[in-house]
């Protein structure tokens, strides 16, 4: 892995980190706390080149899919609602809106996790 690649990695991981942080004020802090936290670990364990990533990447990718099937229905109520804005408010109004948000941040996770089990498949396969 190239030094560039284990910058970004840390970069990443910071990112998730900070997300995870700024949770607190979050109606339910705790299980993005988590959830963010354990993005950030991946990252910093791909980083240092520990195959535990790949695993927990996998792991993640399932739990993301079976949370975000939970929130779809709120999905589709807020978008039957006309869907409304989702940043005019950091305290969102109606219950809808955080799902809304929650599901955009459990996509956000998802994509992360698609990305490293894609590019670190064969590294896994091949080791």
């Amino acid at each position: 892995m190239s030094p560039f690649q284990k910058n970004i990695y840390f970069i990443i991981s910071g990112l998730f980190l900070g997300f995870a942080i700024v949770q607190w004020n979050d109606p339910d802090p705790l299980i993005w706390m988590i959830f963010y936290g354990v993005m950030s670990l991946i990252y910093i364990l791909l980083a240092l080149g520990k195959r535990f990533a790949f695993y927990l990447s996998v792991l993640m990718l399932i739990t993301c899919i079976i949370y975000m099937g939970f929130i779809l229905p709120e999905i589709i109520k807020w978008i039957k609602d006309g869907m409304p804005s989702i940043v005019q408010s950091m305290k969102a109004t109606i219950p809808s809106i955080e799902y809304t948000r929650e599901f955009l941040g459990l996509l956000l996770c998802l994509i992360a996790c698609i990305w490293v089990i894609r590019v670190h498949k064969t590294t896994i396969i091949n080791n």
